[in-house]
């Protein structure tokens, strides 16, 4: 491997042509090329060439997407590496040859010149995938690998691997580790040209399966997941167009954060939403106990909804008859109840059920009115379903239901709920379940983001709830059984990708395995990825957060962080604890990225004071960071999916004890030291919890 020309010199640009020269050539050439792209894709005429005005609304908006996703990012790489192939490729298969005539340059989407050659391929492409996966024991039929540096969207250096030279040695890309180091200041950016062999196995996965990876801090799972969305829109676009992709994160704050790298990478129609957004039937305005809406969550709830929209429907004990002209057509109590416990024996949707319950009983008449000697069709059919008697027998039988107002009665009533509970759950857990004050009507309850679920789990009894093409579930190890039923009935029919760090886990129901989530979510079959290099937090961070893992996830592996980068962390102990956290910020905001002031919820108030007396301007989870704000104020139950450049952490102690438990808090804590990607300032007045021990 050549060393990296970070600044060109006249070694580099010697006998062989200028190599620096000619790919700056070639980049002003791919600029002009996109531009041209874009050029015409604007100069389209639709007017002659559609039907209707609806025809040219769709056809408008296509070309409205097109533009937009041909934007030349200003600061963005065209193109980030090149492949110059050891043969040509002929449908797929290498054909023999001495002259190294295949050269493709791998960017963030494909660019042609005017005659419709390429001159940068999509990395997402199968002629790109060896720049990912390719190695000198497996070169992939590469010759070279190059990689370019930037500097301000302009390419200032480059740096060479000859995969075929068995002389040249193996070791790390200076480039690369310059990339992954790069200092941050706004939303999370896009790892395509830093995609690591086995990112680039799960990115690559088919459609049809589900995965899920689990990866400690700084292993790239988010980012896996979202340049996994990209890639499976660039292989299925047609049928993803179709039905639709969501991206699942746990807050809005993170949401935003992450809200950049699908577009950068031309991808704009993704949707991202929480699972509060998902199941916004009801407007949450209450809040339960830790011990209460672990119950709500518990998968037995399902069990326990289900009885209770089943308890609707009752079995006719009169017989029904149907009044056509001068003729009174009659249908027996047992075979009505007959045709009621078959549609309850198929478990169809209730609502389905109910509906197709006039069917059944029109056909018992049409049944009759043959043996009359008549003939009647559907349309006779039809009428009879819609016969005032058969209408008022479904409604009598098979009421229909609400799904919020059936919660609000379980709730509310301590008989119906027990009636339904019974052999599911304790009498103290239905005692934690019911309302102090039971609430008049759906409008007036205060509704929490549990309730809310077991609405939609109500929703999607009553009716199917409308299913995606795929999804991807970030920072799942949170949810409830509940919350993943909610998120799977979003992807029956689609498949997932779920993302996660069992060692995250800081809700009183996290997940104790991947297991038991993915069949809560409804994809048991999911092949379990696990991650465990880590390329953003140094060693040492890393290490030190580790020493937690024993006594808050025993078994689970400690991530090896690949990036050795000696006094990234410093632990001090003072007096004026205020004083010297805000010192400790004015230290980080002197190097280049963001900072992060994290510290438990209950002393955010007071260090925002702080800050603000001592001249320190600062964001607010969510909010952008700039390069004239820099410092972000993080509350720790936020803090989760978040990176900072430095981060100074404030006294670990209280964010241990502002959670319910010792478990719950020291995981906390570790997701709160594992936000830093070049630097950690661990300050405290209390004694550190004894699980850290001394550095």
């Amino acid at each position: 491997m050549s060393a990296p020309d970070l600044d060109p010199d006249p070694d580099q640009q010697s006998s062989a042509g200028d190599p620096l020269a000619r790919e700056r050539a070639h980049l002003a050439a791919s600029r002009a090329a996109l531009r041209a792209m874009r050029e015409d894709v604007q100069a389209l005429d639709i007017k002659d060439v559609t039907a209707n005005w609806v025809n040219a609304a769709v056809l408008e908006r296509q070309i409205e997407d097109r533009i937009k996703a041909l934007a030349d990012l200003s600061g963005t790489p065209l193109f980030f590496g090149r492949l110059d192939y050891l043969h040509t490729t002929r449908e797929g298969q290498p054909v023999a040859g001495d002259d190294p005539i295949g050269t493709v340059y791998i960017g963030r989407r494909h660019v042609h010149d005017a005659a419709g050659d390429p001159m940068v391929i999509d990395w997402r492409a199968p002629v790109s995938q060896p720049f990912y996966r390719a190695s000198r024991k497996d070169p992939q039929d590469v010759g070279l690998r190059r990689r370019f540096g930037y500097t301000g969207g302009e390419l200032t250096a480059y740096e060479d691997e000859h995969l075929s030279d068995p002389e040249e040695l193996e070791r790390t890309s200076r480039l690369l580790q310059a990339e992954i180091e790069r200092p941050r200041v706004g939303p999370m950016r896009d790892i395509v040209a830093t995609i690591q062999p086995e990112q680039d196995e799960i990115v690559r996965s088919g459609l049809s399966g589900s995965v899920c990876v689990q990866g400690g801090p700084g292993t790239g799972k988010t980012a896996v997941g979202l340049h996994r969305v990209a890639y499976l829109l660039y292989a299925h676009r047609e049928r993803l167009a179709r039905t639709g992709t969501l991206v699942v994160g746990p807050n809005r704050s993170f949401l935003h954060y992450i809200e950049q790298v699908l577009p950068a990478l031309g991808e704009l129609e993704v949707k991202q939403a929480t699972v509060d957004d998902l199941v916004a039937h009801v407007e949450v305005r209450g809040t339960d106990t830790a011990a209460t809406a672990v119950v709500k969550g518990d998968a037995r709830m399902a069990q326990v909804l289900r009885r209770a929209v089943r308890s609707h429907v009752t079995l006719p004990e009169e017989p029904l008859t149907v009044v056509r002209g001068s003729r009174r057509w009659r249908v027996p109590a047992y075979e009505l109840q007959e045709i009621v416990r078959e549609l309850l024996d198929r478990d169809i949707r209730y609502g389905a059920a109910r509906e197709a319950l006039p069917q059944r009983v029109a056909h018992a008449v049409l049944v009759r009115m043959e043996q009359a000697g008549e003939a009647p069709d559907d349309r006779v059919q039809n009428a009879v379903a819609r016969n005032p008697a058969v209408k008022a027998f479904v409604k009598a039988c098979w009421p229909p239901v609400d799904p919020a107002k059936l919660v609000l009665r379980l709730l509310g009533d301590a008989e119906f709920l027990a009636a339904h509970a019974e052999g599911l759950l304790t009498e103290d857990e239905r005692k934690l379940l019911l309302w102090e004050k039971p609430a008049r009507s759906v409008r007036t309850a205060k509704w929490s983001a549990a309730d809310a679920v077991l609405v939609d789990e109500v929703k999607d009894l009553v009716e199917r709830t409308h299913s995606l093409g795929h999804v991807v579930l970030d920072e799942a190890q949170d949810l409830s059984p509940m919350q993943y039923r909610a998120v799977g009935r979003r992807c029956t029919t689609g498949s997932a990708t779920v993302l996660g760090d069992l060692a995250q886990g800081t809700t009183p129901w996290a997940t104790e395995s991947w297991a038991q989530a993915l069949g809560h979510l409804g994809k048991p079959e999911a092949v379990v990825e696990e991650l465990t290099a880590g390329f953003r937090v140094p060693r040492e961070v890393i290490a030190y957060a580790s020493r937690l893992l024993p006594h808050m996830s025993p078994g689970l592996a400690a991530v090896e962080s690949v990036r050795d980068n000696p006094g990234s962390l410093v632990v001090r102990r003072t007096e004026d604890l205020d004083a010297d956290v805000v010192a400790a910020c004015a230290e980080a905001l002197g190097h280049e990225g963001s900072t992060g002031l994290i510290a438990a919820d209950a002393r955010i108030a007071p260090l925002a004071e702080a800050l603000t007396a001592a001249g320190l301007p600062h964001l607010s989870p969510g909010e952008e960071t700039t390069a004239e704000s820099r410092l972000t104020l993080v509350p720790a139950s936020l803090a989760k999916g978040l990176e900072y450049d430095y981060v100074v952490l404030d006294e670990p102690a209280a964010v241990v004890d502002g959670e319910p438990d010792e478990r719950t808090g020291l995981r906390r804590l570790y997701v709160a030291l594992t936000r830093a990607v070049s630097g950690l300032t661990v300050v405290h007045a209390a004694p550190l919890p004894e699980q850290l021990g001394e550095l």
